[in-house]
């Protein structure tokens, strides 16, 4: 466990999303999360700030909008650690020497338990209602389901109503459509950094919403416990330093558990956090696509929706989706659940675009209803598995003299690597990361979470024994500046093959 020097404490900057420095991927979303490098020849200084940001497109000889032109930006400017793995994406026994991915989070640990459950004849239905347009918010058997799921999970002191939630698909989509229908273009929210950058596309492509930046530092300060502790303290420096500026901010964005940070908010801390934000009438989305991965029991996780009493109801709007617990990316499945109705009817209204077919409604709707599979199967080995997983890529890390930071949820390690660039610049940072990948492992690099200092990374865990192994093999090659060798050397320890 990383343990950094304490550090007199001094105020968090504020700074709004630069369009240069964001991963771009769809929500926790999904196989195209990409925290991977933009080009740089084209910077947007104006995209969450002042000013016009489709003004520096206009002169362009182009048959898309100038809007077009930015959303097209967004994807050809994000491309090269994704577009190269794919290129060379590892296989076993088809491309053995391509490239592993430790940068894309998602749970492989997990396909065995899965595809058993969801072949099973009680997924297979097919009848007309299934086939037809649904209510936008989600077939009532659906939002039944996930109300009730919910309210087990999150050990809400009251049962959660199925009127409540809407249904979408993915978490990308829940973000995309909160933004738009709570800010008015311009507009910003709060989110403490480092943070899951891909956030910063989901609230400015369709709502052109902006980012407010609570930078955290690595060192522990008088005030702090933790490295990269947020306090209400921080959060009133950045909201005022956004005031400051003329940027009206409406709302604050907490992931717990944390992405990057592996940690989870004590309820003393959400109850801060929400405070704060009840005292300036500010919106509270809380992203809990993490909830049942947390593997280490004595962090005593608590959902937002498992407090005795919000602050202020209206304003609290929660996400969960399956793509991260349930290992399912690629099902496009996120839920919404707020006490707002208002908001519930707007976001439902943009399920048109969002929305999910009624044969996988079904299945969600039968997977969230097996509580002893979930319970007695599913959750207690994927627990198992991600706990071995992650003991295996800490001793390694261990093995090298390597510090980092692991709160024991998620699918990461966040690792700091700032020993090993030369100057202590975000250039430094690029180099080593196209290090790893010419060695063919693709991590995500701090800047990616707009980390506020160079040489952090986000080491992905969740994945099968023999590319965890192999995939460390290479960062160890890296970090000792071996060369490319044509066998991988014996690792340090074995996660085993279990998983």
């Amino acid at each position: 466990m990383y343990t950094p020097l304490q550090k007199e404490s001094r105020a968090p900057a504020t700074c709004f999303g630069s369009a240069t420095t964001q991963d771009v991927g769809s929500s926790h979303q999904d196989g195209l999360e990409r925290e991977c490098p933009r080009n740089t020849d084209r910077k947007l200084p104006g995209l969450y700030g002042v000013g016009d940001p489709t003004a520096m497109f206009s002169s362009d000889s182009s048959c898309l909008s100038s809007r077009g032109k930015v959303i097209k930006w967004f994807w050809d400017s994000a491309e090269e650690g994704y577009r190269t793995y794919h290129m060379d994406q590892y296989d076993e026994d088809k491309n053995p020497s391509g490239i592993i991915n430790l940068g894309t989070s998602e749970n492989k640990l997990c396909f065995d338990l899965l595809s058993r459950r969801l072949s099973q004849s009680d997924m297979l239905r097919v009848e007309p209602s299934l086939l037809q347009y649904p209510d936008w918010r989600g077939h009532p058997f659906l939002r039944e389901e996930v109300a009730k799921f919910l309210s087990y999970y999150c050990k809400s002191p009251a049962p959660l109503k199925p009127e409540n939630v809407v249904v979408l698909n993915g978490g990308a989509s829940v973000f995309s459509a909160l933004a738009t229908v709570l800010c008015e273009a311009g507009e910003a929210f709060l989110i403490p950094t480092p943070y899951y950058g891909a956030i910063t596309q989901h609230v400015y492509l369709y709502g052109n919403v902006r980012l407010a930046f609570v930078y955290l530092d690595s060192e522990v300060t008088g005030l702090d416990t933790r490295p990269f502790q947020l306090t209400v303290e921080k959060l009133e420096l950045a909201l005022q330093g956004a005031k400051s500026e003329g940027v009206k901010v409406k709302g604050l964005i907490l992931i717990n558990p944390q992405n990057p940070l592996g940690n989870v908010y004590s309820p003393r801390e959400l109850q801060e956090f929400l405070g704060f934000a009840a005292r300036h009438k500010l919106h509270v989305i809380v992203d809990e696509v993490y909830m049942l991965s947390v593997f280490e029991e004595s962090l005593g996780y608590r959902s937002v929706l498992g407090l005795e009493r919000l602050p202020d109801p209206q304003r609290t709007h929660v996400m969960w989706a399956t793509s991260k617990d349930f290992g399912m990316s690629g099902l496009r499945f996120g839920t919404l659940y707020t006490e707002n109705r208002d908001v519930a009817t707007a976001v439902a209204s943009l399920c048109r675009y969002h929305g999910l077919s009624g044969l996988l409604q079904f299945q969600m709707a039968q997977l969230l209803r097996d509580r002893d599979w979930i319970n007695q199967v599913y959750l207690p080995e994927n627990h198992s598995r991600l706990k071995a997983a992650h003991t295996y890529v800490s001793g390694e890390l261990r093995a090298l003299g390597v510090p980092f930071l692991s709160g024991g949820a998620g699918f990461f390690l966040w690792v700091d690597l700032r020993k090993y660039l030369r100057q202590g610049t975000w250039e430094e940072e690029m180099v080593l990361w196209r290090r790893f990948l010419d060695s063919k492992v693709l991590l995500s690099f701090g800047k990616a979470f707009e980390c506020k200092e160079p040489g952090w990374f986000r080491v992905i865990f969740a994945d099968k024994a023999h590319r965890l192994r192999l995939g460390m093999q290479r960062l160890r090659r890296v970090l000792e500046g071996k060369s490319q060798e044509a066998e991988d050397i014996p690792p340090h320890q074995d996660p085993g093959e279990q998983h």
